[in-house]
């Protein structure tokens, strides 16, 4: 690491306390790295790696740290590399309808600078205030919102990738089609850092929908409110977002917010539609009146960017509500069919109950994809015995049911051992072989899934 230290006097790092902040992100595994690279641009990224490469150091490539499910732990050791002052825009182009960044760049501050422009970038996971458009991208992240305008993957044009062995790549490029060869953009879009570094990206921007409303409903049943949601998109509608939450969700929520609504619900639904402001305000009538046939306890109505916020700044809040109950929140982002939705209320239900463990769900009701938190107090003896076997059955379930283990947050360490069980044989030969090609010292991220 001296020799590299020589080499880069301004990038690389090896004190003690910065090698302990690169550690880990926001998972319960941590490992020091031996050094820690914070690179300026993609030639200097290429020197890293090719010298990791030559020397077959293990390179543990790193956007914000904001990940759940320890993917930028650098478990052997070698170079943490944070991509972190890469954070410019560096083109926001109205008349392409494309973004080019680099990966540091916020994703929150993106959207509202394109948002200034009448430009809209649509992915939204929940911590984008403090997440990166790199991670985003090497998660495939996703949020409310990908019900109706699809996930980070569906916006990402071309890709400026760093290989294992320093080799630097264009993918794709600024066109909204393009059949030119294989789609190998899209192969680094959820890698997880396992395939090499993106140093730039060009993003698909569309045109910003001039209004939105949205509907904050409580239920005295979780099945009324999925029912309600069903025959919304029975009638026809596809919301941008819809969002169920169930009952310690809600309650833990009124806690840290004060909202007495929340304290009698059991279950709580957010409908929002956006586009233009006369047919936005037709259409929340009619789902106001579908939802109303499910006999709610109270339907709230947010109209225009502000009062829609609003509603969405108590949805923000669950995570962290539940993380204030003192308990260990054990977050799994599973997904299962639309249609098996009740089924996995039902199913949360019985595991909690055959367990003695509290478990809260929430999240994407509308293309299933349900944070199902199983809650821990750590000082009560056998609760973490009884929390990992309770994980393994909703894993074996969830895969049963048609669904994946991981609808947004990717596999990192925290769900490394129900991967062989969530693909083939032959799926997980195909990704050696993938990984094998690229980088074939495995100096990537080493210690993950593949």
């Amino acid at each position: 690491m001296r020799q590299l230290k020589k080499l880069l006097p301004d990038e690389i790092y090896l004190e003690p306390a910065t090698l302990e902040k690169y550690a880990g992100d926001k998972w319960f595994a941590t490992h020091r790295p031996d050094a820690v690279a914070l690179p300026r641009s993609a030639r200097t990224v290429s020197k890293i790696l090719t010298f990791a490469n030559r020397h077959n150091l293990p390179v543990t490539p790193r956007g914000a740290g904001h990940g759940y499910v320890g993917g930028c732990v650098p478990m052997h050791g070698g170079i943490a590399l944070s991509t972190e002052r890469m954070n410019k825009i560096l083109e926001i182009n109205a008349k392409d309808f494309v973004a080019v960044v680099q990966p540091a760049v916020n994703t929150a501050e993106f959207q509202k600078r394109c948002e200034r422009r009448r430009l809209f970038y649509p992915p939204d996971p929940a911590s984008r205030a403090n997440n990166s458009l790199g991670g985003n991208i090497a998660t495939n992240a996703g949020g409310p919102r990908c019900l109706k305008y699809g996930v980070t993957r569906d916006y990402v044009l071309g890709l400026e990738v760093v290989l294992a062995d320093g080799k630097i790549c264009r993918l794709g490029g600024r066109t909204h089609k393009n059949k030119t060869g294989f789609d190998l953009h899209r192969l680094f879009v959820g890698s997880e850092g396992l395939l090499g570094v993106i140093t730039e990206a060009t993003l698909k921007l569309i045109p910003l929908p001039p209004f939105r409303a949205n509907l904050a409903v409580g239920f005295d049943s979780m099945n009324s409110a999925i029912r309600a949601l069903q025959a919304i998109f029975a009638a026809g509608f596809l919301p941008c977002a819809a969002e169920l939450a169930d009952e310690f969700t809600l309650a833990a929520a009124a806690k840290r917010t004060g909202s007495k609504r929340l304290l009698g619900c059991k279950a709580h639904l957010i409908v929002e539609l956006d586009g233009q402001e006369n047919s936005v305000r037709g259409e929340v009538a009619v789902v106001e009146k579908i939802i109303r046939q499910q006999k709610p306890l109270f339907v709230e109505r947010g109209f225009g960017a502000a009062e829609c916020e609003a509603v969405w700044q108590i949805r923000r809040e669950f995570s962290y509500a539940l993380r204030d109950t003192g308990l260990t929140k054990l977050n799994e982002d599973i997904v299962v069919p639309r249609g098996r939705l009740e089924d996995l209320f039902r199913f949360a239900a019985a595991l909690q109950k055959k367990h003695g463990l509290p478990i809260a769900c929430f999240g994407h009701a509308g293309d299933g994809n349900i944070h199902t938190n199983v809650m821990v107090d750590d000082d009560l003896p056998g609760a973490n015995a009884r929390a990992e076997k309770c994980l393994d059955e909703l894993f074996r379930w969830v895969i049963a049911a048609g669904g994946a283990i991981t609808g947004e947050h990717g596999i990192g360490l925290a769900k490394k051992r129900w991967w062989p069980l969530a693909v083939s044989k032959e799926a997980h030969e195909l990704h050696r072989v993938v990984k094998k090609a690229v980088d074939p010292n495995g100096i990537l991220n080493p210690g993950k899934f593949v």
